[in-house]
């Protein structure tokens, strides 16, 4: 029977389904209940994740599990391989299976197959849906101890951030994600950022910060007999420091705006 859980507009008819679900960055330990449950239910299991620890563990809860990194090659389009890995599940659905997605971290966060091949089977009348899971900036705002409900948080992928000029508020915080992987289309071995894009980054947040602005380099804990990467360098510094594409980039808020009289009014009335 296809899963009757929430989905798109109107109520599926088809037999296959798809859940899609994270196993969070630390083996295991992350991944929820309910995402385990439908990891071991499910008639097909595919998966994306970035240790071979967690591969053997996916295995082992289903004999089913596929890896769909065979996608990646050096010098392909990124985008070229998450229309593939899509297309893999929409197809699997298509014929009849209850199928799994299993991505590594939170499964809607930087994940386009996920919301992709949701798009489309929902489209096709299919039960789609995605679970919650832990992604780097949850152990982010844990390690480093932030509380984004105080200044503010602002979070961006690191190419669009620059290529689109984004706006943002020096005051509140703001992270940086795949900065590793800054300008480029494809992935290859043992990829870092190149100091002349760094540089490039570090000029566009000059205009805001000063140099001596102390920012953090971040790369979550991936086993638990490891500890997280927190490294806190100058802003002006960037351009030298190692960052790959497992590092999140952290910059503390700058002093707070004036609160405005009125607004803080509010809270001295009965």
């Amino acid at each position: 029977m296809a899963d009757s859980s929430v989905r798109g507009p109107r109520r599926s008819k088809r037999r296959g389904s798809l859940v899609v679900v994270g196993t969070g960055i630390k083996l295991v330990a992350q991944a929820t209940l309910e995402a385990i449950a439908h990891i071991t239910r499910a008639e097909r299991l595919f998966y994306v994740v970035d240790d071979p620890a967690t591969e053997q563990w996916l295995r082992r809860l289903n004999p089913t599990a596929t890896a769909l990194d065979h996608y990646y090659a050096e010098g392909k389009s990124r985008d070229t391989t998450y229309r593939q890995m899509a297309t893999h599940l929409v197809d699997a659905v298509r014929s009849g299976a209850r199928v799994c997605a299993a991505f590594y971290g939170h499964p809607g966060v930087f994940v386009d197959p996920s919301h992709d091949a949701i798009r489309r089977l929902r489209r096709a009348g299919y039960s789609a849906r995605m679970l919650p899971g832990i992604s780097t900036e949850d152990c982010l705002f844990a390690d480093v101890g932030i509380d984004p409900g105080l200044r503010g948080c602002q979070s961006f992928e690191a190419t669009d951030f620059l290529a689109c000029r984004r706006r943002f508020d020096p005051t509140s915080a703001l992270v940086l994600w795949q900065v590793g992987m800054l300008g480029e289309p494809s992935v290859r071995d043992d990829m870092q950022c190149r100091p002349e894009r760094l540089a490039v980054l570090t000029a566009a947040l000059r205009r805001e910060y000063p140099a001596r602005h102390r920012i953090v380099l971040y790369e979550a804990a991936q086993f638990p007999v490891c500890g997280p990467i927190i490294r806190r360098v100058a802003l002006g510094r960037l351009p030298r420091a190692v960052v790959r594409p497992a590092t999140t980039i952290f910059v503390p808020p700058l002093p707070d705006r004036r609160a405005d009289p009125k607004i803080m009014r509010w809270f001295e009335d009965d």
